[in-house]
């Protein structure tokens, strides 16, 4: 910590920079004019070095200061945006979930949830690894998995994972549907993360003749690529159950996998006195029910 520059130095530094003026980075303080350009004097000296140039009209950073200041500014806003994560907000729910599942299945329903809740600010954080509770500030996840947990959370089951086999219209056009194991043999694949293809297969006793297929890195994609007709998609039903329902995706037969990683809504079992958190948790739920 001694080899730290002063911080009042560098909250000065800091907003002369943003308004390359004394006296209006002093306003923006609420302290005196002299102060700031004391604090950044004070800071000068620690470094060795001149961070600005000073102007009849106001303030030009050198070319060390112009470089300085960019790092102290991030720094000063990473520094915010933790406390804002920190601090309890009434209304504000932060929530993990994957990039699929938001896109496929949160993001299309959340019309719905901003009608029936619009005093709730909720915060959506789509990442494929797993967020922590304590250190990234969420107050939910949805997650695929297998219960216990662990101790220190409650999961709700939304979804079991049933997984089915969905195409375009156009892809299937003048097939006979159910479409029979042998047709899907032939038909173009698409793979995510997952690789399910090789499993499903074997279930349905055939082996894979559709060529290389597309590699996907998200299930998301997969799906977009089946709705413009590039391959057969293997994704959980509950993601396409309004393609499907439009029209815009069929399923091209009758048979399913089931799996063991269900889809969980993950919350804290000691949560944050947050009544916004036990709302969005009841509509999850409610909206996942129907």
């Amino acid at each position: 910590m001694s080899q730290l520059p002063p911080l009042n130095g560098l909250r000065a530094f800091d907003v002369a920079g943003r308004f390359l003026n004394f006296r209006a980075a002093a306003d923006a303080l609420g302290v005196t004019q002299g102060a700031v350009a004391q604090h950044v004097r004070q800071l000068e000296t620690h470094l060795g070095m001149p961070l600005f140039e000073r102007l009849p009209k106001g303030l030009a950073f050198t070319s060390a200061g112009r470089s300085y200041h960019a790092n102290v500014a991030a720094a000063f806003d990473a520094l915010r945006s933790a406390t804002d994560q920190l601090k309890p907000e009434p209304g504000k729910v932060l929530v993990s979930v994957t990039p699929t599942f938001a896109a496929k299945w949160l993001i299309p329903n959340l019309p719905e949830f901003s009608a029936k809740h619009p005093e709730i600010d909720l915060r959506i954080l789509a990442t494929e690894k797993v967020s922590s509770f304590h250190s990234d500030g969420i107050d939910l996840a949805v997650r695929q998995g297998k219960p216990p947990f662990g101790a220190s959370l409650n999961a709700h089951l939304l979804f079991r994972q049933e997984i089915i086999a969905v195409a375009a219209p156009s892809l299937v056009d003048g097939h006979i549907l159910p479409a029979i194991p042998q047709a899907i043999s032939s038909m173009a694949k698409l793979h995510d993360a997952h690789d399910l293809w090789p499993k499903f297969l074997r279930s349905l006793n055939v082996e894979d003749k559709g060529g290389r297929g597309l590699r996907l890195s998200q299930t998301s994609l997969a799906v977009d690529a089946a709705l413009f007709g590039q391959g057969v998609a293997l994704v959980s039903r509950f993601l396409v159950a309004a393609e499907i329902a439009a029209g815009r995706l069929i399923q091209i037969t009758p048979q399913t996998l089931s799996g063991e990683l269900d889809f969980f809504l993950l919350a804290a079992r000691k949560p944050k006195q947050n009544p916004a958190i036990d709302a969005v948790v009841a509509w999850f739920l409610e909206r996942a029910e129907r």
